[in-house]
């Protein structure tokens, strides 16, 4: 349900037992307000840069949870197609060979969005107590998994920070560098550990009944989800690029009024020691080791494009593809900038027309979207150049900092998730886990990744796809960066 009526005007219209209550917060400039509603003997909490937006913050959760009442920009008509022609994973007509239609409906309920943003947002702030140094960010981001829409089941897996890349002269010719220390890609390479930890304990029967993952069978050769486990991706602003770029204020959230503009929707690339994004097409095309290494600036794809990549590749990657099926994202929650129109495009809407004949179980994946009601202001402080990440480990859950233009950690040292770090993880699974062909790892990184057929050929027509619109090429890191062995130990 949706309303014209302002947030407070409308509570105080449908319940007369209200009393708020706000008081000011010692912490980041985008919360220095905190509001607190009670409603018929009911609590909600709203937080703002000021006391009119954690009001109205306070007033929206009231609303969305007492009355099913969403002031979502999602519910705003028009914003949204309401058919499309896309595939849908229901069993229903299984004889059938046409393609199944579906009504699009991506939003995610509000209430749920918002408790998803609370945890990424509340675990940040208990991980970094006594931390202060270390604690300031532009951009936080974390993946919760829930079983299905049981909110009580939710558990926070990755937490992360960050809003640069390397610079050129730190790239590792043995993967011993992360390139890229944006806080969305940072989650999602923290989930890859993840998946590694999850196949680890079904090296041990006692713990195979903690894994997330079913084992292979006769029908079905990879690991796979269990039923009903869902993965959530949580980004505190719009992934830069695409979906941000042409969404510069938290209140415009009209029409596009220039859809069919060649600007719309194309391939974009973030740039060595800069913020923002450039489309692809005024870029040199190919990168080289040598021009890098010698002053040419890195170029590295924009985070929509990435996330438009994971919903058709999964968030798995290349090498865990031979084990485990594609893991997709259930839905995206945004804590400011969820323009509907640039979001959907950028992450699955610029790719349903034109990709085609991906191979099973590849698919176009279309998670729901949402943007949590205490919206977060924008930022003006100058972005640090570290990323902090955490993940849910069954060995190492400390807190991890990157200094960004290394690809190292601030004390010098290799992260945990670095190429060669997953390409070691790899190889131990590869060597013990029941249910797969145990090998030796004999090729190099690259070639290890090509082995994976079925992801090589999804991840071709991905690109294809988006050629095919006249969207840009997908731009590649200079080759030899993945031409490295498995190391025995860190060099």
């Amino acid at each position: 349900m949706t309303t014209e009526k302002g947030p407070v005007m409308l509570l105080y219209e449908l319940f007369t037992d209200i009393n708020f209550s706000c008081t000011q917060t010692i912490g980041p400039q985008h919360a220095k307000f905190k509001t607190q509603v009670t409603v018929n003997g009911c609590q909600f909490e709203g937080t703002g840069p000021s006391k009119k937006l954690s009001k109205n913050a306070a007033a929206k959760a009231a609303l969305a949870s007492l009355c099913d009442i969403s002031f979502s920009p999602l519910n705003q008509k028009g914003l949204l197609p309401v058919n499309t022609n896309i595939e849908t994973d229901s069993s229903d007509d299984v004889n059938s060979t046409e393609p199944k239609k579906s009504n699009l409906n991506v939003e995610l309920q509000q209430t749920f969005a918002d408790v998803i943003g609370r945890l990424v947002s509340t675990k940040y702030e208990e991980l970094m107590v006594g931390n202060e140094v270390y604690a300031r960010r532009k951009v936080l981001a974390g993946i919760v998994m829930t079983a299905g829409s049981d909110i009580k089941s939710a558990k926070v897996i990755t937490v992360t920070t960050g809003t640069k890349c390397i610079s050129g002269e730190y790239i590792s010719e043995h993967g011993l560098a992360v390139n890229d220390s944006h806080a969305e890609i940072v989650a999602r390479r923290c989930f890859i550990n993840f998946i590694y930890d999850q196949l680890e304990l079904h090296l041990k029967s006692e713990t195979v009944k903690e894994s997330v993952f079913m084992k292979p069978t006769a029908n079905c050769p990879l690991y796979r989800l269990k039923d009903n486990i869902q993965f959530h991706l949580y980004i505190n602003t719009a992934p830069c690029g695409d979906a941000r770029v042409f969404s510069p204020h938290e209140n415009d959230q009209a029409l596009d009024k220039h859809p069919n503009r060649k600007a719309r929707g194309q391939l974009r690339t973030k740039v060595e020691s800069g913020e923002g994004t450039i489309p692809v097409k005024n870029c040199d095309g190919i990168q080289t080791w040598d021009g890098v290494l010698n002053g040419q600036r890195l170029l590295t794809m924009s985070c929509s494009d990435k996330i438009a990549r994971w919903n058709v590749l999964g968030l798995q990657g290349a090498l865990l593809s031979s084990i485990v099926q594609p893991v997709y994202l259930h839905s995206i929650v945004l804590g400011s900038l969820l323009h509907p129109n640039h979001m959907y495009r950028a992450i699955a809407g610029r790719l349903e027309k034109s990709i085609q004949a991906l191979p099973p179980p590849y698919r176009l994946n279309i998670p729901k979207l949402a943007l949590v009601t205490s919206s977060e202001a924008r930022c003006q402080l100058k972005p640090p150049n570290y990323s902090v990440n955490w993940v849910i480990c069954n060995s190492n859950d400390k807190v991890e900092i990157i200094n960004s233009f290394t690809g190292k950690t601030v004390c010098n040292r290799y992260s945990r998730l670095t190429k060669q770090s997953m390409f070691r993880r790899f190889a131990r699974i590869t060597s013990q886990l029941p249910g797969i062909v145990n090998r030796s790892i004999e090729k190099d990184y690259a070639e290890e990744k090509a082995t994976a057929i079925d992801y090589q050929n999804a991840k071709r027509e991905l690109i294809s796809a988006f050629h095919r619109e006249e969207l840009g090429n997908w731009l590649k890191k200079p080759i030899e960066q993945d031409q490295f062995p498995l190391l025995s130990n860190e060099k």
